[in-house]
């Protein structure tokens, strides 16, 4: 007698199903992976937009250093503060307050620079100076806050500089240094 063989139908219908079913949760991962790395790279740039504008603040102060140094930068400001019309100080009658005074409107100008594409959304600017003990300079403290895109975890030690709104997505720039002040 002879037997009889069933043939099997659909089996390679069903390796197919799920090889599109691997590959789908693949893509879908990849996706997801270039949205993370897509936002990271967006923080990276606002972050680096911060310290730039850190950094030329500190070099704005160290070159307009005199005896009222304290004075003309020590204050806190935000993106949202009224700007003065642009002073011009040119000339060598300009005093250490007309050259601060220019200083801190060109830099509330680049910070609300909303063309750029890292833009610093909600920005507080917090700058310190304290005159040293030994009275050889100053001890400079800038720093820049911002809104993030998305929550992040902070420290207790970033919760616990008081500058721009305290939530979680506060960013934090903290830029010191010591300058020895000629008038100081």
């Amino acid at each position: 007698m002879a037997k009889l063989y069933k043939r099997q139908a659909g089996f390679t219908l069903l390796e197919v199903l799920i090889a599109f079913m691997v590959l789908s949760f693949g893509l879908l991962g990849a996706v997801a992976l270039q949205a993370k790395a897509k936002q990271a790279s967006f923080d990276s740039m606002q972050r680096a937009a911060a310290v730039a504008l850190a950094n030329d603040i500190l070099q704005r102060i160290r070159v307009n250093d005199s005896a009222d140094i304290v004075s003309n930068y020590d204050l806190t400001f935000s993106s949202d503060t009224d700007l003065i019309p642009q002073l011009r100080c040119f000339s060598n009658d300009c005093t250490s307050s007309a050259i601060a005074a220019l200083d801190l409107e060109q830099w509330k100008n680049a910070i609300r620079a909303r063309e750029n594409t890292g833009t610093l959304d909600d920005t507080t600017v917090c700058i310190d100076l304290d005159a040293d003990a030994q009275g050889k300079g100053i001890d400079v403290q800038v720093v820049v806050a911002w809104q993030g895109r998305q929550e992040i975890k902070a420290t207790d030690a970033i919760k616990g500089i008081s500058c721009g709104t305290n939530d979680d997505k506060r960013r934090l720039v903290v830029l010191t240094t010591f300058i020895f002040a000629r008038g100081v």
